[in-house]
């Protein structure tokens, strides 16, 4: 089952495709809550390259690597990767000064569909914020 979520930023596509590709970036939104962090990220973004990014509870209580392999790679447009036995596509959509950007998941069976679609959805809300606030 494929689950999509989705969020319009307002920033040129250029200031998204950055601050969604670059480590020191994504050190600072991906977290679903803010009981969570991204201690580490990696990203080795072409066709075959590796990302990968350690995610910790702040209380040290428990954490996970989300790591995978790039698939495809059009710079500003489409992102598609491989983790896990899964895949994702990532679209970033320009729209008159905003970019709609659209993930679509490989849904897991641990969790529902619903908690997958919730946590996935506030890491991209953290993301749209962080972007929107960068200068």
């Amino acid at each position: 089952m494929k689950i999509t979520i989705e969020t319009t930023i307002e920033a040129p596509v250029e200031k998204v495709w950055r601050a969604w590709t670059t480590p020191d970036d994504i050190k600072q939104w991906n977290a679903a809550s803010d009981d969570w962090h991204t201690t580490a990220s990696t990203v080795d973004l072409r066709v075959g390259g590796a990302f990968s990014s350690r995610m910790e509870a702040k209380d040290g209580s428990f954490g996970f690597d989300f790591a995978g392999t790039y698939t495809k790679v059009v710079p500003q447009r489409l992102i598609e990767m491989e983790f896990g036995g899964r895949t994702a596509v990532v679209e970033f959509i320009p729209q008159e000064g905003r970019v709609l950007v659209r993930e679509t998941f490989d849904a897991e069976e641990t969790h529902s569909v619903e908690q997958q679609r919730q946590g996935w959805q506030a890491i991209l809300n953290r993301f749209a914020r962080h972007v929107e606030s960068l200068h």
